[in-house]
C-alpha cells in the first residue's frame, strides 16, 4: 500500500477534521509549555529546583520543597502516558504526509525517545543523578521542536499544499 502523500488526497471534510484536531492538540501542548514557563523549569537550575526544592536558598522568592516519591511517580506516569498518546496520534497522521522516508521516520520515532529521556531523566535527577537536568532540558527542547515541525508540516499539507499527481 502506498501511503506517502495520502494526506494530500483526502476529501476536504477529512482534511478539515484532522486540521481542527491538530490545532486543538497544539493549543493543549503549548498551554503545557506555558505551565513549564510558570514553574521556571526552562533552565537546568530551575528544573533541579522544581523537583529537589530550594529550602537552603534563603534569598528564594518562592520556597519550593523536594517532591515526594508518590508525587514523582504520578508526574512521570501521567506525562509518559499522555505524551505517548499525543505523539502516537500526531505520528499516525505524519505517516500519511508526503516526505522523504528517513525524515518522516525521525519525526515519528524520536519524540518517544525524548519522552523517556525527559521524564525518566526527571525521575533520575530526583533520585540523585543531578546531571540529568541537562538531558531533561535538551530532550524537552528537541521534543517541542519536533512537535512544532510536525504540526506545521501536517497543517501545510492539509490546508495549503495542493495535490500534484506525479
Amino acid at each position: 500500500m502506498q501511503y506517502n502523500g495520502l494526506l494530500l488526497t483526502l476529501p476536504k471534510e477529512v482534511k478539515y477534521f484532522l486540521a481542527t484536531f491538530i490545532i486543538v492538540l497544539s493549543v493543549g501542548y503549548f498551554t503545557g509549555l506555558l505551565f513549564v514557563n510558570q514553574t521556571e523549569t526552562t533552565r537546568p537550575s530551575g528544573i533541579e529546583e522544581n523537583y529537589l526544592g530550594n529550602e537552603e536558598d534563603v534569598e528564594a522568592k518562592v520556597m519550593k520543597f523536594k517532591k515526594g516519591e508518590r508525587e514523582m511517580l504520578t508526574i512521570v506516569h501521567t506525562h509518559i502516558l499522555s505524551m505517548s498518546l499525543i505523539f502516537f496520534l500526531l505520528g499516525g497522521i505524519m505517516l500519511f504526509t508526503k516526505l522523504p522516508t528517513s525524515l518522516k521516520m525521525f519525526l515519528i520515532i524520536e519524540p518517544f525517545i525524548s519522552i523517556i529521556l525527559t521524564f525518566g531523566g526527571i525521575y533520575l535527577m530526583w533520585a540523585g543523578f543531578i546531571w540529568m537536568k541537562y538531558i531533561v532540558m535538551i530532550s524537552g527542547v528537541l521534543m517541542t521542536l519536533i512537535f512544532t515541525t510536525s504540526v506545521l508540516i501536517v497543517l501545510y499539507q492539509l490546508l495549503i499544499k495542493k495535490n500534484k499527481i506525479s
